[in-house]
């Protein structure tokens, strides 16, 4: 299993590159930013500083969407990065939250994310991709690589994830949700005729290693806030008790009043009071080394290829040194 961090881009962006180049040099594997330039700043931009001023790690948002940047720009972008860099981005996308929500939109539909899915691909690697009525084609890309991982929680996204995407990103530390969800879309990555060992399962959550517990959720409790505001949608659409999504998933969000884009990613958001102890605790990694290391073999025995820990907390640098010391060495990917 590798290990990537996830960060806003807050500014000062230099400070944004910083962080990302201690997670180069203590060995992990990806720099994944929020996409949402209402909120926060420019990732791309960002993106190029990181990749100019690290060795290895792989970089891209977690998540685009399919709608504030239409799909040839999104994939130029991608393509020019890597012929700069050396195919060394990832695509994280999904239907869109923050960076629809905010300016007043509707995230895309699942078939809109589905083709936007495959035509960015297609188009970065050099393949020519059929955007509305026409055929598309960046024809300066040469070897050109580039992974499409789609985020999604509800049964047919997981779904569409398994079909069109070549991995999962799950935004949610809990290994009962992780195995359901993983499995629904590796079935059906095999009914589409894919192979789905070869299908990714990248699994993002804060992480906070230390012994104050107590200390450790009020960081997180966001977190949990954050989860709430995708799995509302689902509840809208199959209903609290339909049985198509675990309870584990939902049952928490009956005491939700709404979501406060003003404070999104952020510890101490005002509207994530609702979320209880126990599902920072299922959704969030915490405490000592040794329950990280508990909660990631799980993980890892689940067929996760990736945990990518969300940085939004008062120790980022105090968490980067914990894993690269006491965490990531005990993986094989480190050995």
């Amino acid at each position: 299993m590798n290990f990537g961090v996830v960060l806003q881009t807050d500014p000062p962006a230099r400070h944004v590159v910083g962080l990302a180049q201690q997670a180069d040099s203590l060995g992990f594997s990806h720099v994944w930013t929020f996409d949402s330039p209402v909120l926060w700043q420019e990732p791309y931009v960002i993106h190029s500083q990181i990749l100019a001023s690290t060795r290895s790690v792989v970089v891209g948002p977690m998540v685009t969407n399919p709608l504030t940047r239409s799909w040839e720009v999104t994939a130029s972008t991608f393509a020019t990065l890597n012929e700069m860099y050396g195919n060394r981005t990832v695509c994280g996308i999904g239907r869109g939250d923050s960076a629809v929500r905010v300016p007043g939109g509707k995230p895309a539909s699942l078939a809109t994310l589905g083709e936007a899915v495959r035509a960015i691909k297609d188009l970065a690697e050099g393949r020519t991709a059929l955007i509305g009525d026409s055929e598309v084609h960046l024809a300066w890309v040469q070897d050109g690589h580039l992974d499409v991982m789609m985020a999604a929680y509800g049964p047919r996204a997981l779904e569409v994830a398994g079909q069109r995407a070549d991995g999962l990103i799950l935004q949610v530390g809990d290994p009962y949700i992780v195995e359901w969800a993983a499995g629904v879309a590796r079935r059906a990555a095999e009914r589409a005729g894919r192979d789905p060992a070869a299908f990714r399962v990248c699994v993002a959550a804060p992480a906070y290693v230390g012994d104050d517990l107590a200390s450790q959720r009020e960081q997180l409790r966001w977190f949990g806030g954050m989860v709430g505001n995708h799995v509302a949608e689902i509840v809208e659409r199959y209903g609290a008790s339909s049985g198509a999504v675990p309870e584990a998933l939902t049952s928490y969000i009956a005491g939700r009043k709404g979501y406060d884009y003003r404070h999104h990613g952020k510890p101490g958001n005002p509207t994530t009071a609702f979320v209880p102890d126990e599902v920072v605790d299922r959704f969030c990694v915490l405490g000592p080394p040794e329950a990280h290391l508990r909660r990631l073999r799980e993980l890892e025995a689940l067929g996760v290829d990736q945990f990518a820990i969300y940085l939004m907390h008062d120790n980022q640098e105090g968490t980067l040194r914990a894993y690269a010391t006491e965490v990531l060495p005990a993986f094989a990917s480190y050995a």
